[in-house]
C-alpha cells in the first residue's frame, strides 16, 4: 500500500501518481468513484461489466444425486460438534 501526498491543481484536479495507479492496475479511462464523508474522500474503481447476464448462470452449479427438498434445504443446521472439535484442536 502506497502513500503520496497530492496538490489540487486551480481547477480542482488531482493527478494520482503513476506508482499508485500501477499498484491498483488503473489505467487511462478507468472510472472512479469519489466518495466523501467527514473525514476526507475515498477513491474507488468502479468495477468493470463482464457483460454477462443472469441467465447466463442458470446451470452453472451442477448436482449429481437426488434433488432436496425446500424443507430439507431450510432445516437448521447443528455446527455443535464441529464447535467442539475446533475448541479441542485450539487448546
Amino acid at each position: 500500500m502506497s502513500i503520496a501526498t497530492i496538490m489540487l491543481s486551480s481547477k480542482g484536479q488531482v493527478v494520482i501518481p503513476k506508482e499508485i495507479r500501477d499498484e491498483l492496475h488503473w489505467d487511462a479511462g478507468t472510472q472512479i468513484t469519489l466518495v466523501s464523508s467527514a473525514s476526507g474522500v475515498m477513491l474507488k474503481a468502479v468495477s468493470k461489466k463482464t457483460g454477462r447476464k443472469f441467465e447466463d448462470l442458470i446451470g452453472m452449479l451442477k448436482h449429481d444425486g437426488q434433488p432436496l427438498s425446500t424443507e430439507e434445504l431450510c432445516k437448521p443446521v447443528d455446527y455443535s460438534a464441529d464447535w467442539e472439535a475446533s475448541e479441542k484442536r485450539s487448546r
